[in-house]
């Protein structure tokens, strides 16, 4: 049972979404706790489809808002006179659920938190579905159409209606039409494409131990000598807001800016100084006022945490683009790049952040090069023109790198190449693969296969064999820099792995993470965070068998097992395997696992072995199709012998008798119906006692 999946893998989403809200409608029925089956799915559909990082098992107040006011006011449909369900209370029990079933992820909210998120916004949630401006286009015109009478299920009546509308002959509401697009042209609608690429862990040191870099850094002791300068009296500016000539000297070579200054007229001739003030400003360390350049009080703290500065100071780069890149006179135009500064200085720092090698400059120019490709209207123009863009553009990325450099985020070496960044050999790409695939992209991914262009198969030609001929340069993040992209794509939701974060994380929500996102050696590392803090190797390895023992779904359990040998040192994974094989809980697991490792082969185990594992893998076999129908498909697809099969692990000393029966009732249902049932309508929308008629649009 996975709590993630790439927004691409919509059948595996589907199938764990089924099962989770089966099993989540039984756990409600039991509990007594107010369920709708189908704002469960809803909910679960947001987290999935909305949201940067997709993560089923995490909510925080930001999502419980999005979802009650928002996602759900703008995607289910109520017809008129119709009961709505209790969204916040079926919020309230899902949110209960997980976390009761060790599903909950362990860097979320405590459950007290979510839940009071939740009663925060409940009050709200009524007037944010009625409200008309908060709907999307389709369930505008769906409950236009019903509220008119029109049955939504027949296709023809609202086709009519349609026709109706196009023509003026049918009343609508103007005004919430206008506010329903005008959201959707400025990008206010929420949509599938916010999910962002996931990152890999990273390791960093405490925030102590990075003030003495970030106190080194050239940039930080200009920005506090600037501000130092200009002091509580101020310092005079002229009327275009620029220092005099005379302090901007004294300036220069108070902060070693590196400024010319003989023969110039005018500060505005010294383009480092230029930058540091305009650089100061947007980090908020000095502010204009009445002609005079004055230090902000209020920056005090700041400019005493040599961290907290630098953070500031970094934060401020975004907001540099005028300053930095902007025409110097009427004689100059800006490059490609200045139209898209602050996009592609995010995506250049998210693509440097976790790399586990350092970034050649081609790579890194040619993914800057595919943005504008994206984002302007190339088509006009010689190739010489267009080589004299791209020209200007990188000479201006090589500025903002130097910004990076000598701020202390990013640090630049010569070097060759890690193999990892050469073209792929892509030959067995199949032709769905290529098919469709934009030149740009193929050729920054070396799919010489899908690129008929010959200028592109040059291109990516000479750009191997730049990346091969010799030293290039390299580029990486320094621990500063990873610290402060981290902070800016957790703030935006999206997920960042930090390796020690799990230390205090229950042992359920450790492998659960590990088995989800973690590569091999950041498992290991992470999980020898652990043990250290949990009272020894031996103590650490009794709790987190037992939430294995303890996950109450199969296929989660077998990847949580899986992730404790894979991170285990050499050797000790396969002894833990050996002494579980005799343990009456975690027998099947132990045994599935020694099978697939080919530790154990099938004449070395006993009878009652070969039929747990026989259970195991039907078990598991059930919860990967999703759903009880689509288990019982699976089932069905397996043939008559599948019966003797059941029969056979039934009798087994499987621990998990609840499954096997639950698996006998599926077996029956699923050889004794037939096949037409497959198309009977779903009945998992319904809401517990009550049937449901919503519909989603």
């Amino acid at each position: 049972m996975r709590m993630r999946f790439e927004p691409e893998a919509e059948e595996e989403f589907e199938a764990a979404r089924g099962l989770l809200v089966d099993r989540l409608v039984q756990w409600a029925g039991e509990q007594g706790l107010p369920l709708d089956g189908f704002t469960a799915e809803a909910a679960l559909d947001y987290r999935h489809r909305a949201t940067a990082d997709g993560r089923l098992g995490l909510w925080e107040s930001r999502h419980v808002e999005e979802l009650l006011l928002s996602w759900l006011p703008q995607n289910v449909t109520e017809r008129p006179g119709e009961e709505r369900s209790d969204a916040p209370g079926t919020l309230r029990t899902l949110l209960r659920y997980l976390h009761a079933a060790q599903l909950a992820d362990p860097r979320g909210p405590s459950l007290q938190d979510s839940l009071a998120a939740v009663d925060r916004v409940a009050e709200q949630y009524p007037a944010a579905m009625t409200d008309r401006t908060r709907w999307g286009l389709a369930k505008f015109w769906a409950m236009t159409a019903a509220e008119q009478g029109v049955d939504v299920l027949d296709g023809a009546a609202l086709q009519h209606f349609a026709d109706r509308a196009r023509r003026g002959e049918a009343a609508y509401d103007r005004q919430a039409l206008d506010a329903i697009m005008e959201r959707r042209l400025t990008g206010g609608a929420l949509s599938g494409s916010a999910r962002a690429e996931p990152q890999l862990p990273v390791a960093l040191p405490q925030d102590d131990e990075l003030r003495r870099p970030a106190g080194a850094s050239t940039t930080v002791a200009q920005l506090r000598g600037l501000t130092e300068w200009a002091g509580q009296d101020g310092r005079p500016v002229t009327a275009t807001g620029r220092l005099r000539m005379a302090d901007a000297r004294e300036l220069a070579e108070r902060l070693g800016t590196g400024d010319k200054t003989d023969g110039v007229r005018s500060s505005a001739d010294l383009p480092r100084l230029g930058l540091l003030v305009e650089w100061a400003k947007k980090a908020r360390l000095v502010r204009v006022v009445k002609g005079r350049l004055y230090a902000v009080a209020k920056a005090r703290p700041v400019l005493a945490d040599p961290l907290q500065l630098w953070l500031r100071a970094f934060e401020s780069c975004f907001e540099l683009r005028q300053a930095l890149l902007g025409a110097r006179s009427g004689w100059h135009v800006e490059s490609m790049l200045f139209d898209v500064y602050e996009d592609v200085l995010q995506d250049v720092l998210n693509t440097l952040y976790s790399l586990p090698y350092p970034m050649p400059w081609p790579r890194l120019r040619d993914t800057v090069h595919l943005a504008y490709r994206t984002s302007f209207q190339l088509d006009g123009g010689s190739d010489l023109q267009h080589r004299m863009w791209f020209e200007h553009a990188d000479r201006d990325l090589r500025m903002v790198l130097d910004l990076l450099d000598d701020l202390g985020a990013i640090e630049r070496g010569q070097g060759m190449a890690d193999p990892v960044f050469l073209d792929v050999d892509h030959s067995d790409a199949g032709p769905e693969m290529l098919a469709g695939m934009p030149p740009e992209v193929a050729e920054l991914l070396g799919i010489t296969g899908a690129m008929p262009d010959p200028a592109a198969r040059e291109r990516a030609d000479q750009r191997r064999e730049e990346l091969t001929a010799g030293p290039v340069e390299l580029i990486r993040l320094t621990e500063l820099g990873t610290r402060a992209v981290r902070q800016r794509l957790l703030a935006v939701g999206r997920d960042a792995p930090l390796i020690g974060e799990l230390a205090q994380a229950p042992a359920a929500g450790l492998l659960g993470v590990l088995a989800e996102e973690y590569p091999p050696d950041a498992a290991q590392a992470e999980l020898a965070g652990w043990i250290a803090a949990h009272g020894g190797r031996a103590a650490a390895l009794r709790q987190l068998a037992d939430a294995v023992r303890t996950t109450a779904y199969r296929t989660r359990a077998q990847a949580m097992l899986d992730v404790l040998l894979a991170a285990s040192p050499d050797g000790e994974g396969e002894r833990l395997l050996r002494t579980l094989r005799r343990d009456p809980q975690l027998a099947p697991l132990a045994l599935n696992a020694l099978a697939q490792r080919e530790l154990l082969s099938p004449g070395d185990m006993t009878d009652a072995e070969h039929l747990l594992v026989l259970a195991e893998k039907l078990l598991q076999l059930v919860e990967l199709a999703g759903g009880s129908d689509n288990a019982e498909e699976a089932l069905r697809a397996q043939g008559p012998e599948v019966r003797g099969a059941i029969a056979a692990a039934a009798d087994s000393a499987h621990p998990d008798r609840a499954g096997l029966e639950e698996l006998r009732r599926l077996e029956a249902r699923a050889l004794r119906a037939p096949a037409a049932r497959l198309g009977r309508a779903h009945k998992r929308g319904r809401p517990v006692g009550k049937s449901s008629r919503k519909r989603r649009r």
